[in-house]
């Protein structure tokens, strides 16, 4: 992320490398969502007895189809707009940025990229909390193309972006934490003389996604509430989340870290492995 200016960057590569992390970590988000659904305690343990006894192996790859579409848009969007705001923004002597700008443009880039991935977002969420209803009560998406077209048909297409006014602070969040603070960290090691390679990456990544959940983590509970429809808005929806007790916006907390900070250090590693065999064109 350091280095001469160059205005060439594989700005498409972010949402590639989230795909091919996502197909490992994408269990691991089901029982997320399981978790943040669930009124009253649960455990990751019971839910994933509860999700492979009533559903097998494949509950846990239930909206697999949604989340990698959802990588495609959301991420390719956030990652792309950064990269390219970064290199529009870095001056010509190739110096870093102050960490407060890498802050701004990764909460523009969330922004552009939440509304580019909502509505998958929105039959990913449905898709993985299906399995845990009883079949009379599910809406039976086929796959991200079938569940896009039936939440338009059936509740019209402004369906597909409920919850934004939950996901986008969320996606400011998360793209800080996931894009600046690897940027920053990435940065700061480097400084000390260590070389840019696979241990830096894997450093650099584990603060990021650790970051990304404890940012993310109240506002992600009440968009997957939001998601279900259950409520009114998300003033009704913080209501009844906080008549449970302040924790229960942290709800999901561990496997939402077991989650997301695997899937930042995959995207990040996959990312990095991707710049170095696609370079930049040099300006």
């Amino acid at each position: 992320m350091s280095g001469t200016k160059n205005t060439g960057s594989r700005w498409y590569l972010g949402g590639c490398a989230a795909c091919m992390a996502v197909c490992f970590t994408h269990p691991l988000d089901t029982i997320k969502v399981h978790l943040q659904a669930q009124q009253g305690k649960s455990s990751i343990s019971k839910v994933l007895v509860s999700t492979l006894k009533t559903n097998g192996m494949m509950g846990l790859y239930s909206g697999l189809s949604a989340s990698v579409m959802r990588q495609a848009t959301y991420t390719t969007a956030r990652f792309g707009a950064y990269e390219v705001a970064k290199a529009r923004l870095t001056p010509a002597d190739g110096s870093p940025l102050p960490f407060s700008t890498k802050v701004a443009i990764a909460s523009f880039g969330g922004v552009i990229g939440i509304l580019a991935g909502n509505p998958a977002d929105i039959v990913n969420v449905r898709m993985q909390n299906d399995m845990r209803l009883p079949p009379e009560q599910r809406l039976g998406y086929r796959n991200v193309f079938h569940g896009l077209y039936s939440i338009a048909k059936n509740d019209g297409p402004l369906t597909l972006f409920r919850g934004l006014q939950a996901n986008i602070p969320r996606a400011i969040g998360i793209t800080v934490g996931q894009v600046a603070f690897y940027d920053q960290a990435k940065q700061l090691v480097l400084s000390f003389g260590f070389q840019d390679g696979m241990p830096v990456h894997f450093g650099s990544s584990f603060i990021a996604g650790t970051m990304a959940t404890v940012l993310t983590q109240p506002v992600d509970v009440l968009k997957t509430r939001l998601m279900q429809g259950n409520y009114r808005g998300i003033t009704d929806c913080f209501a009844h989340t906080l008549r449970e007790g302040p924790l229960a916006f942290y709800k999901g907390f561990i496997p939402a870290w077991v989650r997301l900070t695997p899937q930042t250090i995959l995207t990040w590693l996959f990312l990095e492995k991707l710049r170095a065999l696609f370079p930049p064109a040099a300006s």
